[in-house]
């Protein structure tokens, strides 16, 4: 019976299959849609508050090729959004809050399968654009619902882009080389990391609540909002699930820990899940079969760290993981405590304290062999090794660099003229 009941419960939460939409996988199911094309696999790196996106090597030296315009179109949305007095007050308040002081104009960006276009959503602009690789110009727009376009996903076959519209608790999925919108879902308050499972028959968001609050004190949790997972089938954008970390980290004997979950990541066999939540220095394992908690690690705390929780950044104590493509290590971007670590899998012990300065977001390289951090707080992207837990070498980016995604630009691309 037991076994009946889990394997039932596992094809209903879509982890039956092997191929999981990750970092490390996404680019790969993309890159074998475009192989007839005369592509070149690249990383993306978004630089929030300038606008605009790097293009660098996907793995070895990481050398910078170029850099793109994501807001080629920013005086006619400025003047959209001074126009309307609600719009406006969105808009002044992304930048006040999230955005540091900044205008939070690139968050998550991937390529089309074909290569020709960079598809990014722009918080402050609350829309999802489609660039032109050649040109620079915007090939289309979606505005997304509410005021505040967020995290991104794309499809294992790279057709499709999910986006979280934070302020209306909506996710849209839209057709990548068009635009047009498939489908939308609603989740939790403040939907945030998307995640397509068992080869994109189901999507996972994850919704983090109200962290732009200074409300952040263990006493005041129940005002940060509904926060929990919605797992949906992508034919139909229907529901077929909701976890709430709440219950199953309270069985676990962790009622201290916020149940927003930020982001994470799956491993290789689909049957575990690996999340950060606010205000945590360290993760979670979730098993997906049994649907419950098996694992809590806490990192190390940076002696210089405040213990003030409104000083982390968006309720964000570490934000950014990703694991190696074998499964065997874990990479984590300790964002308040400045470094990032290799974790081991089988032991959930960290290795090297590598030091950066507030650490953004974890991916892996094109090659498999290094995690590849965003230092948001020195404006460069860092390679360390999966296996030594050793920095490989950094590499200067644009003004607070956050979301990095592998990518494909066609071969002999140079950047559009501006």
């Amino acid at each position: 019976m037991r076994a009946t009941t889990t394997a039932r419960f596992r094809r209903l939460l879509g982890v039956t299959a092997t191929v999981v939409l990750t970092a490390t996988t996404v680019p790969a199911a993309v890159a074998s849609a475009a192989s007839a094309a005369a592509l070149r696999e690249v990383m993306f790196v978004g630089n929030n508050w300038e606008g605009t996106a790097d293009v660098i090597e996907s793995s070895g030296t990481f050398t910078k090729l170029g850099r793109i315009n994501v807001v080629p179109d920013k005086s006619q949305r400025l003047t959209e959004i001074y126009l309307n007095p609600i719009k406006l007050a969105y808009f002044l308040g992304i930048r006040q809050g999230p955005g540091e002081g900044h205008d939070q104009l690139v968050d998550d960006l991937y390529s089309t399968p074909d290569g020709t276009a960079l598809v990014a959503s722009r918080p402050s602009f609350a829309d999802v654009v489609s660039i032109d690789l050649t040109t620079g110009q915007v090939k289309w727009r979606f505005a997304v619902s509410g005021y505040r376009a967020d995290h991104m996903a794309v499809s294992p076959d790279g057709t499709r882009v999910a986006i979280s519209a934070s302020t209306s608790n909506t996710v849209h999925v839209l057709n990548i080389n068009t635009g047009a919108q498939l489908g939308s879902f609603s989740t939790g308050d403040k939907p945030h990391e998307n995640v397509f499972t068992d080869g994109g028959r189901y999507l996972w968001n994850m919704s983090i609540g109200n962290v732009e609050t200074d409300l952040d004190s263990p006493l005041l949790d129940w005002t940060k909002g509904d926060r929990h997972i919605t797992v949906v089938d992508t034919a139909t954008y229907q529901t077929v699930k909701t976890i709430d970390m709440r219950s199953r980290l309270n069985a676990f004997g962790r009622n201290d820990l916020s149940n927003a979950v930020r982001p994470a990541v799956f491993t290789p066999d689909s049957a575990k899940l690996y999340f950060q939540v606010s205000f945590f220095n360290g993760f979670a394992e979730y098993d997906v079969a049994t649907d419950r908690i098996t694992r809590v690690k806490t990192l190390p705390k940076n002696p210089a760290t405040s213990n003030d929780r409104t000083t982390y950044v968006n309720d964000s104590r570490h934000h950014g993981l990703s694991m190696s493509p074998d499964g065997t290590k874990l990479c984590v971007a300790g964002t308040m405590d400045d470094y990032a670590t290799v974790v081991d899998r089988a032991t959930l012990q960290e290795g090297t304290l590598v030091p950066a300065a507030k650490p953004y977001w974890a991916t892996v390289s094109g090659d498999g062999r290094a995690c590849v951090i965003s230092e948001s707080g020195a404006d460069q992207v860092t390679a360390i090794d999966f296996a030594t837990g050793q920095k490989i070498v950094s590499v200067p980016v644009g003004d607070h660099p956050q979301r990095v995604r592998l990518a494909h630009v066609p071969a002999g691309w140079t950047s559009p003229a501006r």
